[in-house]
């Protein structure tokens, strides 16, 4: 069997379990800004995303940066309290002939949830992400470990923090040399911001490498329903070969 079509049976799966089940709707998703965090999306619910990296500038050998759009459906996959577990899958746009002969991109995610062996117990995560369909040239297999907790002085909350570590495919992940640099760290603070408003979320994530996914990204986000919120940010990027990008990403949950 060959890569293809093993991983259409793998996004098959979730497709399946998503019409089997309840519509249900909680206001979880799998990244912060731009890298996994440890939240999966719950047994019988699904989440769409639509997101868009806009180039705030040109490239700096004067190339013009390309906008990119990724649109992408999760589903959670286990109904256990302390083990949970999602699937999914993106279609990428702005990456040439890419867009139109391998599109699509694949992701899995299992965790432990915070506090499920303990209140001093963090939430832990591991899984693959931009799984791609043709062998080295989309296959960017980002293989990730990520712990966070959520942390509190007194009454006031400080936030959640996060951190963890990744791999992937080193024949793709380089640098503004062209030379491996295919791991590293990331981490995260994110927090809600009742003093404001209770609909109101900041982040601050950072992932390393001078590959493409190396970035120091700024955002926030606004939740207008409990299905529904808009998030806009800003990426640094680590190779700065590369033109900052603004993103706006779209999060509806089922």
């Amino acid at each position: 069997m060959n890569r293809i079509k093993k991983i259409s049976y793998l996004a098959a799966m979730p497709l399946l379990l998503f019409f089997m089940v309840p519509d249900l709707a909680y206001p979880t998703a799998s990244t912060d800004i731009w890298a996994p965090n440890t939240d999966t999306q719950p047994w019988g619910t699904g989440h769409v995303t639509a997101d868009t990296y806009i180039p705030v500038s040109k490239n700096r050998d004067g190339s013009r940066a390309r906008t990119i759009t990724n649109s992408g459906l999760t589903f959670g996959m286990l109904p256990f309290k302390k083990l949970t577990a999602e699937a999914g899958f993106d279609y990428k746009t702005g990456y040439g002939d890419l867009d139109y002969r391998y599109p699509m991109y694949f992701n899995a995610k299992f965790a432990i949830p915070e506090d499920a062996y303990g209140s001093y117990f963090p939430a832990i995560a591991g899984g693959i992400y931009d799984i791609g369909t043709e062998r080295n040239k989309t296959d960017y297999d980002l293989i990730y470990i990520k712990a966070a907790k959520t942390l509190a002085l007194g009454s006031f909350s400080l936030g959640k923090f996060s951190f963890g570590y990744f791999w992937g495919n080193d024949k793709l992940l380089l640098d503004q040399n062209q030379e491996k640099d295919s791991n590293g760290i990331f981490c995260s603070w994110a927090r809600s911001m009742p003093e404001i408003n209770d609909k109101l979320w900041i982040c601050v994530e950072y992932q390393g490498t001078r590959s493409s996914y190396g970035a120091l990204n700024l955002g926030f986000s606004w939740q207008f329903t409990k299905d529904l919120s808009v998030l806009t940010g800003y990426q640094f990027y680590n190779n700065k070969n590369l033109a900052n990008t603004a993103t706006i990403q779209v999060d509806i949950n089922y």
